[in-house]
Formats: structure tokens, C-alpha cells, sequence
């Protein structure tokens, strides 16, 4: 699925199916809480294992801008139009990863950069980067997102 998005048009993955009890996406007024996604591509899980075991930084950094991708699926659905969002406002991402394993920003930095590449100055977030022992189906990362939608 393409989206022309302020002048860029990049390309979303179907958005990820759920896999468990819970709900992907929660709007409370204008505030938007997406539940987090790893780094699937239309159903199939493009980096699996630990990032700087089994996977490179760069990989990780993929991975993480892959599911900062399903995020804007995700929303994308919910909303409609991706330009409703006035603010991305934070980011928890999930790195996994062996203990001592001391690069999770730059791995994260992939979602980061995602979001400020596309909206600019209302992208910049505050984040948690967290390193974790595993995630669903091996996935190398798993973002989660807060974002607040424009007054419609």
C-alpha cells in the first residue's frame, strides 16, 4: 500500500494482524495510543534473532524503521489519512538483544528518524529504547507509538 505523504511517498505494509487480547489501537480524545508491532512485512518477519549477535546494527536499525512502517499501517487504518496527525508525541522501542548489549539507540534510531523524516519538527518524540531478552515470533524489535491527531 503506497500513501503520498506531504510530498513523500513511501510505501506501508498491510497492517499487522493482531496477535493476542487486546486492542491495536486506542484513541482518547485526540491522543492516539498504538499497541506495539514488530518488524513483519505483510505478515512475514524480515529480521529475526538478537541484534548484535545474530543481526548488525544496520539490520536492527531496519528492523525498527519496519515497524515504525506498520505503526503508520496501523494509524493510517484507524484514521484514515496520515496528515491528521499533529504531533508524534513517543516511542517505546524494544531491542532484542544479549545482556551487556549496549547499542539499543541506534537500533531504535530507525523508528526515530522514520517519524521526524516524515513530519518534520511535530515527528521529534520522546522515546524509551529498552533492551529485552526476546520478542514474539524472534523479531529483532517491537516499537509502540503515542501520537496526537489535529482537531478535525
Amino acid at each position: 500500500m503506497n500513501t503520498t505523504f506531504y510530498k513523500e511517498e513511501i510505501k506501508l505494509p498491510h497492517p499487522p494482524s493482531q496477535s493476542g487480547h487486546y486492542l491495536a489501537v486506542k484513541q482518547v480524545g485526540n491522543m492516539i495510543y498504538v499497541s506495539g508491532v514488530t518488524c513483519k512485512w505483510n505478515g512475514k518477519t524480515l529480521y529475526q534473532g538478537k541484534v548484535g549477535k545474530d543481526l548488525a546494527i544496520e539490520e536492527g536499525y531496519r528492523a525498527a524503521k519496519i515497524s515504525g512502517l506498520n505503526l503508520l499501517a496501523i494509524l493510517q487504518q484507524h484514521i484514515g489519512d496520515l496528515s491528521r496527525v499533529k504531533q508524534i508525541v513517543k516511542i517505546t522501542g524494544y531491542v532484542n538483544c544479549e545482556e551487556g548489549f549496549g547499542k539499543i539507540p541506534q537500533v531504535v534510531n530507525g523508528a526515530s528518524d522514520l517519524f521526524v523524516n516524515l513530519y518534520g519538527k511535530e515527528g521529534e518524540h520522546v522515546r524509551c529504547a529498552v533492551g529485552v531478552a526476546s520478542l514474539p515470533g524472534n523479531a529483532a524489535v517491537e516499537v509502540d507509538v503515542i501520537a496526537e491527531l489535529k482537531d478535525y
